[in-house]
């Protein structure tokens, strides 16, 4: 079976519900490991990263998942042949930093050279008010790239 680590950054919760939510629907099909607080290890680790954060600030990380994406920055591991998807939620009525936390996770995924295997999700809070509508096709279809 194979195995999926789910790295959350969330503030208010939203994104963790998500995250929880992600998490019981490939249960039935992969492992999967939900990391709130993670290292650059775990995501060396992980066979699949799956990345799901809200946006902050003037479209930054939140405080729970920066550290991580400093020390990928930092370090700059090569994820080469590591498949790995990115959800991101925001406010479209903020403009230019709409999403930019996911943004930011997927721009460094590609520096590292990870595997993407399908675009980004971008979940707007005006069009959506729970994500997982949108997010459960999102879902559906990236699991048939793994």
């Amino acid at each position: 079976m194979a195995s999926i680590s789910i790295f959350v950054g969330s503030v208010y919760g939203n994104a963790q519900n998500l995250a929880e939510q992600v998490q019981t629907a490939l249960s039935s099909s992969y492992q999967v490991s939900l990391f709130e607080s993670a290292s650059i290890d775990d995501v060396k680790a992980a066979e699949v990263a799956l990345f799901i954060t809200s946006t902050t600030g003037s479209g930054d990380l939140p405080d729970n998942i920066e550290p991580l994406i400093m020390q990928l920055r930092n370090q700059s591991p090569m994820l080469t042949g590591k498949k790995a998807g990115v959800i991101s939620l925001g406010d479209s009525s903020y403009g230019d930093t709409y999403c930019g936390a996911g943004k930011q996770v997927d721009a460094l995924l590609q520096e590292l050279n990870a595997e993407q295997t399908s675009p980004r999700l971008d979940v707007d809070a005006c069009e959506y008010f729970e994500p997982w509508e949108v997010v459960e096709a999102w879902l559906t279809d990236w699991q048939k790239t793994l």
